[in-house]
């Protein structure tokens, strides 16, 4: 049977190779007699998943050696509280206000931390641009500066990282790229540490990533629970108490699939060529509008407006008896979304276009 599109922006669409893997290795991995969802954590059938997913990852994100790669629980929105009780100090942090996600981000630091400063909020036009960097007002000894690099919901996306250190800032720059982690390249010379829920791109909901710099590790706040020590976890090797052993699996097999598919280089090329043609489409339409400025619309969550919202319902209808699912925007911004993570294909954009250009013929 023909699988149909989800355009679902989390949790996501999992590549059909490694969903046919986990699916012929459920009831038996690799003649161990378990599934990996029996096994003990600590066993070395486990150890050994563990150790290829980490491998695959670093080598996936050319992750440099002085940074080390845990693997949590909590999601994106727990690091928002796990991150200032780690890095923070109780002091001042900058949050950059770019949509909904850094939103919350600044209101968990807010329980942590003496002082959180809005370094420059997009609010006034509804998330729809970026604010230019060098325009930013950084703070004199903040312990980081935080900014969601791609907003799900807004879908606003920075390109390309901010240099701290060009703008006059000592501190580390902390990302949140759980919807676009793997899209594309990270500039790991800017970043002190990045985190993402796997739910968008990487796998299953359950597993949050936090790729850190060694030496932010070891400053963490006396309220802090120890499984969510950085450091503590990292000694561990992400094994201080049960890790999702389910997702981090899962991840693995995303992991080498994205390798053989040629990494995240052929993945941003891929990814670019499915937004243009999404993007391009809705601009020559006179049916549908995208209210993100075009210099930062994020590659991954294209969220679109029928001018006529009356006709939401029927369009949604059309969609799903396409096989063309999960398109209805978030509640809080209404209209439409289609998440385009790398796990779908050019064709599930062609097929999407194909049927919003059908819907707007009938309907004018």
């Amino acid at each position: 049977m023909e699988r149909p599109y989800n355009f679902s922006a989390g949790p996501a669409a999992i590549p059909p190779e490694v969903l046919q893997q986990a699916a012929a290795e459920m009831l038996d991995w690799h003649g161990s007699g378990m599934s990996v969802m029996e096994m003990s954590h600590r066993g070395k059938e486990f150890i050994s998943i563990y150790e290829q997913a980490e491998a695959s990852l670093r080598e996936l994100l050319a992750v440099p050696a002085n940074f080390r790669i845990l693997f949590m629980q909590g999601g994106g929105l727990g690091e928002n509280a796990i991150v200032p009780m780690n890095l923070s100090r109780a002091a001042a942090v900058d949050i950059v206000i770019t949509g909904s996600w850094s939103q919350k981000s600044r209101k968990e630091a807010a329980k942590y931390c003496s002082q959180v400063n809005t370094v420059v909020s997009n609010e006034a036009d509804g998330h729809t641009s970026l604010p230019d960097p060098a325009g930013w007002q950084l703070g004199i000894g903040s312990s980081y500066v935080h900014v969601c690099t791609n907003e799900t919901i807004h879908g606003v996306e920075f390109h390309s990282l901010p240099d701290l250190k060009a703008l006059g800032s000592d501190a580390p720059l902390v990302i949140d790229f759980s919807s676009h982690v793997a899209s594309r390249p990270v500039d790991w010379s800017r970043v002190g540490l990045a985190f993402g829920g796997a739910q968008k791109n990487l796998g299953p909901a359950g597993l949050t990533l936090v790729i850190v710099r060694e030496d932010l590790l070891g400053h963490a706040l006396p309220i802090c629970p120890s499984a969510f020590d950085y450091k503590i976890v990292a000694d561990n090797q992400s094994m201080y108490n049960t890790p999702p052993t389910w997702g981090i699996y899962i991840a693995g097999l995303t992991f080498q699939w994205l390798l053989r598919q040629g990494g995240v280089a052929e993945m941003e090329r891929r990814n670019i060529e499915k937004a243009q043609l999404l993007y391009g489409y809705i601009d020559s339409s006179q049916f549908y509008v995208n209210k993100v400025a075009a210099n930062c619309r994020s590659r991954m969550n294209v969220p679109f407006f029928l001018r006529d919202e009356s006709r939401n319902e029927a369009f949604l209808a059309g969609a799903r008896e396409r096989g063309l699912l999960q398109l209805k925007g978030h509640k809080s911004v209404g209209g439409m979304r289609a998440s385009i993570y790398n796990a779908m294909p050019l064709a599930g954009v062609q097929a999407l276009v194909g049927y919003m250009r059908e819907f707007e013929q009938k309907h004018t």
